[in-house]
């Protein structure tokens, strides 16, 4: 079957401008070249995170841990807990060593500040694939 030509849906969580700027300027349009073009809904607060989860069409969410005053882990576990076949979600850690909570936040993937664009793109690439997989199957 042929792969899904459908924009891919990311949803991008901080109260930050200059890390949702960091976050697309590293995904860019397509984050691997396999997969369809991303589009992204920005997000500053977490009654709107929760608004456009509930509301569907998302095919990644990426969370920023250290977004204020919600902050990403916390919004993810609610997430898993409330949103019915909930996509899966990318937490943004504030240092390597807190990986350990975003295991706890049922994050699907985890990556540190500061953004490495390569790290970030592959674990974003990697969770967005499995999306694809999912819409063409």
């Amino acid at each position: 079957m042929a792969p899904s030509t459908r924009p891919l849906t990311v949803l991008l969580y901080s109260s930050d401008a200059n890390c949702r700027a960091q976050v697309i300027a590293a995904l860019g349009r397509r984050p691997a070249p396999e997969l369809p073009r991303v589009e992204y809904i920005e997000v500053a607060t977490e009654p709107v995170v929760a608004r456009r989860m509930a509301e569907g069409g998302i095919d990644l969410a990426i969370l920023d841990g250290e977004a204020t005053p919600a902050g990403g882990m916390g919004v993810c576990r609610a997430l898993k807990d409330e949103v019915f076949k909930c996509p899966p979600v990318l937490v943004l850690t504030g240092r390597p060593q807190d990986a350990w909570l975003a295991t706890w936040s049922r994050a699907d993937g985890v990556v540190p500040h500061p953004l490495d664009p390569a790290v970030l793109s592959e674990a974003a690439a990697s969770l967005l694939r499995s999306r694809v997989t999912v819409a063409t199957a």
